[in-house]
């Protein structure tokens, strides 16, 4: 027996010793990060917020599938809706991830910041905005595999509080190349839990100081979008290149979104924040540098419009009652 004994408390300290080493080369990325329970995540959502009162101040933090001319396009629509105090600031990047936007390491910044809306990010801590949306970089696995995504939402989380401890937070779920090689809508439909919900809102949400942040489906909204069209039941558009930019040779941008692809990300983003159907909102929007936006088809506006509170009003991480 006394041998057993002495044989366990040397395979226990040699088991130690081993935590202790695997600890000193990173045996929490190893394992991965700590996440909230999948059902204390989902208990977050179970009681909805309320829908505001009055116009909201709000910070865009993010790279250009957030871009200047989305956030006009939203301040537009609130506004039309009667909250008149709605107003933006925003800074963007480069293609920028939210560790990146932690480091300092933007590209493009200057280049994208160089207007009026731009507040550097470091003071959301004094600014104390109503709002905060979060944008992380795509490829969504990189910015998860290489720039500890969740990590990096957790601290501008915490610094978004630090500013307003009652600031609503919320995650931009974006979207894919259109020629992804898994497919567009496959890479939409499987990674909002993978990636956006367990390793991004869960891992931040798993520090107590974070609270709760809630999601913008844009992604869902423009998969949704692009099957209706493409079923034929969006008059005026046919297939989903009529939502995204093209580059001065004529083809294709496969990820950035043309003036009607914007819009429709402004309807999603009005829907969530003010907890209204963009329903009867106008179409015809100004961008950033005052140009008039290319307005959707008249007769695509009313679907699109329904869809968009469709997906919104059905998701509860959106935190938006019915």
């Amino acid at each position: 027996m006394g041998k057993v004994i002495r044989h366990s408390r040397v395979r226990r300290a040699v088991l130690a010793g081993a935590a202790c080493t695997l600890a000193g080369f990173g045996l929490s990325r190893w394992l991965g990060p700590k996440r909230l329970s999948a059902d204390a995540f989902a208990a977050r959502y179970a009681v909805p917020l309320t829908a505001p009162r009055k116009g909201l101040s709000v910070y865009h933090l993010g790279h250009s599938l957030v871009g200047r001319d989305m956030p006009v396009m939203l301040d537009q629509l609130a506004q039309a809706a009667g909250f008149a105090a709605h107003h933006h600031a925003s800074q963007l990047g480069w293609g920028t991830s939210l560790d990146q936007h932690r480091s300092g390491d933007i590209s493009g910044f200057e280049q994208e910041n160089a207007h009026a809306k731009h507040l550097p990010a470091k003071s959301l801590g004094q600014a104390g905005y109503d709002a905060v949306i979060f944008t992380e970089m795509v490829e969504i696995r990189d910015a998860i595999r290489y720039h500890d995504s969740g990590a990096a939402l957790a601290h501008w989380a915490r610094l978004a509080r630090r500013g307003n401890p009652d600031a609503r937070l919320y995650l931009y779920e974006t979207w894919h190349r259109l020629d992804d090689p898994e497919g567009w809508l496959a890479r939409i439909d499987s990674d909002l839990a993978q990636a956006w919900q367990d390793a991004l809102m869960r891992v931040a949400m798993a520090d107590p100081a974070v609270g709760t942040i809630y999601l913008i489906p844009g992604g869902q909204v423009l998969a949704a979008a692009v099957r209706a069209i493409e079923a034929g039941t969006v008059p005026g558009l046919t297939r989903r290149e009529d939502l995204f930019a093209k580059a001065a040779d004529g083809t294709v941008d496969p990820i950035h979104l043309n003036d009607l692809g914007a819009y429709i990300i402004a309807l999603t983003h009005f829907a969530v924040l003010y907890h209204r159907s963009p329903q009867g909102l106008p179409h015809d929007l100004s961008l950033a540098n005052g140009q008039l936006a290319a307005a959707l088809p008249q007769a695509a506006v009313l679907p699109l419009q329904r869809l968009v509170w469709q997906v919104v009003s059905g998701y509860a991480l959106t935190g938006v009652s019915v």
